[in-house]
């Protein structure tokens, strides 16, 4: 039994790295408003919106991982390319880009090596479009 929890490019979320406690996903639905005289506007629907995950967790980097975990993230991130989300099922989520990381540092050791490292990660879905080889 695998203990990966999602792998997002090359990253890997799991117990032995950068387990994650949280995940929210927030979608979107685009609908546009014409406005008309003593009424409600009328409504169209215009396709799907943003569509966006967080994940929030925690790395212990004295247990395993070390303390380059979220700069291993951060690499992923300045790839500048939208990354295929693959969760501990084996479901393909699509392609992704990472919009931010946060983290944050406590309980330090010597030298000011953190003990642990709270982290925030939003990722968005990147859309492809029409595939340009069906033209």
């Amino acid at each position: 039994m695998s203990d990966i929890m999602m792998q997002l490019g090359d990253y890997q979320f799991s117990v032995n790295t950068a387990a994650y406690q949280s995940l929210s996903r927030a979608t979107e639905y685009s609908w546009k408003g014409q406005e008309r005289i003593g009424q409600y506007e009328a409504l169209q629907y215009t396709g799907p919106g943003k569509d966006g995950v967080t994940l929030s967790g925690v790395v212990f980097p004295s247990y395993k991982g070390g303390t380059a975990q979220l700069d291993d993230m951060r690499a992923e991130a300045g790839k500048g390319l939208p990354l295929i989300l693959v969760d501990g099922r084996g479901f393909i989520h699509g392609r992704w880009v990472i919009e931010k990381i946060d983290e944050q540092q406590g309980v330090f050791a010597q030298a000011g090596a953190p003990r642990k490292q709270e982290f925030t990660l939003q990722i968005r879905k990147y859309d492809d479009g029409p595939d340009v080889s069906d033209t």
